[in-house]
């Protein structure tokens, strides 16, 4: 009996093997495929939204048709179109209508920025949506005089920064840059180009701040194509992780990763400094005050000397511009009166308007952005005052006169606070 039994046995194991096996070549055949098909699927993502991002070449041909046929010029216009020494490197470009590339000029190293859409004159909410027609540069039109040229961007910057006793002094700096060829004239084509780069934000800014150390220089143009140098380290700090491991890590441990690699703290007290001297620099300056309306870590950076430096200032406009806009926007809560990231006033609910004061200075967020940088590794005799002195920061309010006596105090012993701390060492210099 048994014997008749075992062959039977033996003859359902191969089945049972077969079977075990058939299941395991099914279930491993699934997962391969469904590898392949999600690995396509992000590479297909990855791909569109590079062909979308980066156009530099298209930027490239609207320019250079554009200087071909005599429309624009600049000091840029015939490396980058006739000479072939400017040309677009690695893209960085965050947005499809603000084209950036890493680059080269000869032997200078350069970030090259490109509006791909026209750019609103005074509509900040209008800037941060894409736009359909390209820049026609056709202002100022034939025959206009230098001097109606003055005026237009005299008008111009009247309404951008508001009515600064500077001003004249500010129209002479933009037509010193307009001059692209130094010749102490300025062409229909330079005046175009020069027209084209005035309407930008970040353009503005590095000519009213062209003789201080925390914008990059710039270093030419071509219609509104910009380079200024490179900054080496950016962004501030923070470390970049595919989009999937974003999505598990707990925001706790996020935050701590940011400040992983990072410099020694006296550097970071340097570039933190450089920071808070910005915020002075466009707070009341000469040419008008300026609203920092995203300050996160990716807008800024630093050299090999730890200076600090701005790598986006597409968010950094003028005040006035600013509540010009916010007076006519409608609203129904404070949400709907926000600009960029930080930049927020309130809503007026009896007129259905938002108020044009914004409820955050820009030196609480900057403190906001520095508070975890500087507390990170902070030496234990400064730690317990510093984190005091941020938090006291961070906590300020509206822009009344009695406000900004206390902002200059908080400002002043920041500063004064991390450079007693610093100053006796090798890492300050």
């Amino acid at each position: 009996m048994a014997r008749g039994l075992l062959p039977w046995i033996w003859l359902r194991k191969p089945i049972y093997i077969q079977a075990r096996f058939s299941y395991l070549h099914m279930k491993y055949l699934f997962f391969s495929w469904l590898a392949v098909f999600v690995g396509s699927w992000v590479v297909y993502v990855e791909y569109s939204s590079y062909t979308e991002l980066c156009r530099g070449r298209e930027c490239k041909n609207a320019i250079c048709d554009k200087y071909r046929k005599g429309v624009i010029d600049g000091s840029a216009c015939s490396s980058l179109c006739q000479k072939d020494t400017l040309y677009l490197g690695k893209c960085l470009s965050a947005k499809p209508n603000n084209q950036v590339y890493s680059g080269s000029w000869g032997d200078l190293e350069g970030i090259i920025k490109c509006q791909m859409e026209e750019v609103p004159h005074y509509d900040l909410v209008a800037e941060m949506e894409p736009r359909k027609e390209t820049a026609s540069f056709d202002k100022p039109t034939k025959g206009t005089s230098v001097e109606k040229f003055k005026e237009m961007v005299l008008s111009h910057l009247k309404t951008k920064v508001g009515d600064q006793a500077s001003l004249p002094d500010l129209v002479t700096l933009v037509l010193g840059v307009a001059d692209a060829n130094k010749d102490g004239q300025i062409s229909l084509s330079e005046a175009r180009s020069a027209w084209a780069l005035i309407q930008l934000n970040e353009f503005l800014l590095a000519v009213v701040l062209q003789d201080r150390e925390h914008t990059p220089k710039l270093l030419g143009f071509c219609g509104d194509l910009y380079v200024v140098e490179k900054v080496p380290y950016a962004p501030l700090y923070g470390i970049s992780l595919p989009w999937l491991l974003e999505l598990w890590i707990p925001a706790g441990l996020r935050r701590s990763m940011d400040q992983w690699v990072t410099p020694s703290w006296p550097r970071k007290a340097k570039i933190s400094i450089g920071l808070l001297e910005l915020v002075e620099d466009v707070f009341h300056g000469t040419y008008g005050s300026f609203l920092m309306c995203d300050v996160s870590a990716a807008g800024f950076g630093y050299t090999e000397r730890h200076d600090l430096k701005v790598v986006d200032a597409r968010r950094i406009v003028p005040e006035a511009a600013f509540q010009e806009v916010m007076r006519e926007r409608r609203c129904e809560t404070d949400a709907d009166c926000v600009y960029g990231a930080d930049c927020l006033t309130s809503c007026d609910l009896t007129k259905r308007r938002c108020t044009t004061e914004v409820t955050r200075p820009n030196l609480a967020k900057a403190c906001g952005a520095l508070k975890d940088y500087l507390l990170w590794g902070a030496p234990s005799d400064v730690r317990e005052e510093l984190e005091k002195q941020l938090y006291a920061c961070i906590a300020l309010k509206g822009a009344t006169e009695q406000m900004e006596m206390e902002h200059s105090l908080i400002l002043n012993n920041l500063k004064t606070l991390l450079w007693k701390r610093i100053s006796h060492t090798k890492d300050s210099k």
